[in-house]
């Protein structure tokens, strides 16, 4: 098999020793195999810097907007009130969750390549006393954008409101002190910053918040409060896991260690990114996202011209060895090129020159 890099948002390039660890069949009663998973969960609690009394962490098979609906339908009850903050598809895709979930909400939407605004969010909050829960994307990988998580977070304990973030694309590759922040669910995902492969995701909560929300569960499987309560005793799941995808998982988090943590990945996918806004510019495309709201993480970028083929520029650069992302947008032309996983500066040159070859021998 021929292999690519992903210049994607997740799944992404992994390395040879992740890919490794799914050579092995593992059974999910055996006391190893729990151990791995409280190896994760104590890992992940450390990158947050929770409180070992005041948070906890559960694992929820599927994908990470598997996970988001656990937290969505499992935390908000049926007497309360999400204000769900969006800037983007993924924003959205909550609203669809709390739709089909029955869960009562009010949506406060603004323009893709724009922050939600403190006064906003404000004046929603003082006319609308019902609200009981703030719910936003920290990375919005529809755009890149990386939205403004401490304003969000001081409003909600100014407010004293829920807090729930989807940093799915985010988490370990950027540093989020959950306790400082107060943030009561953090969801996030195997495949995105801690460089793993897709099957589950994870939830860092606050304990106290996650213990009153026993029985309060819009659906069997992905019920978050029961999935923790058998998890927490012994590392046992409730049903079938992804075993491959844990002990994948499981080396990443050694792996991202070994890189010198989070402020390493961070300083890597940063000056992957500069590198790649920088180039791209010069070559005629635009960043949609301006550089003082762009995240680390992924870029999307105007189509050039009127008779710019994204299909043929797709395939030219995947033949040369890369896979992009299409745009997202529905008012603009675009497409995206993400920058995490296994991927560093000389691989942004790399697409660059291609790109660049792309353009002057005019391929269309």
């Amino acid at each position: 098999m021929y292999e690519y890099k992903l210049l994607t948002p997740g799944p992404l390039t992994t390395t040879n020793t992740i890919k490794e660890e799914m050579l092995f069949d593992r059974c999910t009663w055996d006391d190893d195999y729990k151990k791995i998973t409280q190896k994760i969960r104590a890992q992940l609690l450390d990158l947050a810097v929770g409180k070992k009394d005041d948070y906890t962490v559960v694992l929820m098979q599927g994908s990470g907007t598997f996970t988001v609906e656990s937290v969505m339908t499992s935390t908000i009850k049926r007497n309360e009130k999400a204000l769900i903050i969006t800037n983007g598809a993924y924003g959205e895709r909550i609203v669809q969750i709390a739709e089909c979930g029955g869960i009562n909400y009010r949506q406060y939407r603004v323009n893709y390549d724009q922050y939600p605004n403190d006064k906003d969010i404000r004046r929603i909050l003082e006319e609308d006393q019902e609200i009981t829960h703030l719910v936003m994307v920290h990375c919005e990988t529809t755009t890149g954008i990386l939205n403004p998580l401490e304003m969000v977070a001081k409003l909600s304990k100014e407010y004293d409101k829920t807090l729930i973030i989807d940093a799915m694309s985010s988490f370990g590759g950027m540093e989020i002190d959950v306790s400082s922040l107060e943030i009561d669910y953090l969801v996030s995902s195997a495949n995105k910053c801690i460089q793993g492969v897709p099957g589950f995701g994870f939830v860092i909560a606050k304990l106290d918040k996650l213990l009153a929300c026993k029985g309060n569960a819009r659906s069997l499987s992905l019920d978050l409060y029961d999935q923790w309560k058998v998890m927490d005793k012994d590392g046992k799941w409730r049903y079938t896991s992804p075993t491959h995808v844990v002990a994948a998982f499981s080396k990443a988090l050694d792996e991202l260690v070994e890189e010198g943590g989070i402020p390493a990945r961070f300083q890597r996918y940063q000056r992957n990114n500069q590198l790649l806004r920088e180039k791209l510019t010069a070559l005629g495309f635009q960043p949609y996202i301006s550089e003082e709201k762009q995240s680390p993480i992924i870029t999307t970028f105007l189509f050039p011209d009127e008779a710019f083929n994204f299909q043929d520029f797709y395939y030219y650069v995947k033949e040369k060895g890369f896979v992009l992302y299409p745009g997202k947008l529905t008012n603009a032309k675009t497409f995206r090129i993400g920058n995490i996983g296994e991927i560093y500066e000389e691989d942004i040159k790399q697409l660059t020159e291609i790109i660049e070859h792309y353009k002057g021998v005019g391929v269309k």
